[in-house]
């Protein structure tokens, strides 16, 4: 009986290591890439990515083919449970993470009531933020996805949901100011439009069945970095970290910018909320800002602060210099990153080893037939203001 009692004791403290060591992953800044691929990544793939310097990959897997509807969540119009094979497909992507040495944050595009538009026939699902029901489902989701991967070793955060816009339709401008913003949420707050209060509804489901992984959050309006300017405080929970996306003056670092006779140029003056601005690197760092500022007033620790996508269009030609002015600022407050993208398969635009040429034909191809993309990368000026500081962070 002795020597029982002293087994579960030591099972209690390797169970709270465990949970120490989750969080403490985050205590000093973490660098990586997002993988939004079509087909599951091989190891290959996570090798490449460790062997510049990451830690650390954001994993999305709605692009993967699905057993029925929606990956994992099997329709998104009214979740019953898990996906079996599709549930094997994700841990064996973990399992080979792991192997390359990467931790993973697990980050679904969709959630019951909020289908990824892409996978929706490019139009905005925003039912999640309508009726409180597909809360309910949001977080059975998420409880269910919790218990079967919470011991999993390459799980390092789960982000509830990727670019949450509940304020989009719902009487709040993107980029309001701080104050415009307050006000909506006061009228907002305990309604399905309320953000903050839907995570805490979700956490509470992970917490009942996973006490011990750290929980991504996302700002609002898409995970804007002034968009957490409404929130009262943070969450309840202490393992959470909290994410901003960095694609500003999107106007400027978007694929139709691209397009026009004229793009935008960054630096330069460019539209953004209701009027234009010049973006520059001084622009840059007041945007980023926010965010910290938000932060500090409430308590919250600047290494709970994550970059969890950031990008441009490497066709652009002002790209290497946005991504310098962005990542200088990102690493003087030491906040985590993973840029945008890491030889993503179905879309080339943020694939900066491909530098500023066209993709090669065989890319499109391989698309096409629903093979793995055969096209080589390799260091180029437009990766180097990443890849120097990925190796930097491991030097």
């Amino acid at each position: 009986m002795r020597l029982l009692n002293c087994l579960l004791v030591l099972c209690c403290f390797a169970s709270q290591a465990r949970a120490a060591d989750l969080i403490g992953f985050w205590d000093k800044p973490q660098h990586g890439g997002n993988s939004f691929n079509r087909l599951p990544p091989d190891e290959t793939y996570f090798k490449a990515l460790h062997g510049y310097g990451a830690s650390w990959v954001r994993l999305s897997y709605d692009k993967w083919k699905p057993e029925k509807r929606d990956f994992l969540i099997g329709d998104a119009d009214a979740y019953a449970g898990l996906m079996q094979k599709d549930l094997a497909t994700l841990k064996a992507a973990l399992d080979r993470a792991d192997k390359a040495g990467l931790k993973v944050v697990i980050a679904p595009l969709s959630l019951p009531g909020m289908r990824w538009s892409q996978n929706n026939d490019g139009k905005f699902d925003g039912r999640l933020w309508q009726d409180k029901a597909y809360w309910t489902q949001a977080a059975a989701f998420w409880r269910d996805l919790a218990a079967t991967l919470k011991d999993h070793p390459a799980v390092a955060a789960y982000n509830i949901i990727n670019e949450p816009a509940p304020e989009k339709e719902n009487g709040l401008a993107e980029h309001a100011d701080a104050a415009a913003m307050q006000a909506w949420y006061k009228d907002a707050a305990a309604t399905p439009h309320d953000l903050p209060s839907f995570y805490e509804t979700v956490i509470k489901a992970i917490r009942a069945v996973d006490p011990k992984t750290p929980i991504m959050a996302d700002a609002g309006w898409y995970a804007a970095a002034d968009a957490f300017s409404y929130w009262p405080g943070p969450l309840a929970d202490d393992k959470v970290l909290y994410s901003f996306h960095m694609y500003e003056p999107y106007a400027a670092t978007s694929a139709p910018n691209l397009k026009r006779e004229k793009p935008y140029a960054y630096p330069g003056e460019v539209p953004f909320g209701e009027g234009s601005e010049n973006w520059d690197a001084k622009r840059v760092d007041a945007y980023l800002q926010l965010p910290l500022d938000w932060a500090n007033k409430h308590g919250v620790a600047e290494n709970r602060i994550v970059t969890g996508e950031f990008g441009c269009m490497r066709r652009l030609s002002g790209c290497r210099q946005y991504l310098d002015d962005v990542l200088t600022k990102l690493d003087a407050n030491r906040l985590h990153w993973a840029f945008y993208s890491f030889r993503e398969d179905s879309w080339d635009g943020m694939d900066y080893e491909l530098g500023r040429e066209k993709v090669n034909w065989k890319y499109w191809e391989a698309i096409d037939a629903g093979k793995p993309d055969p096209v080589k990368r390799k260091a180029t000026p437009e990766f180097e203001p990443i890849s120097k500081r990925l190796k930097q962070a491991v030097d």
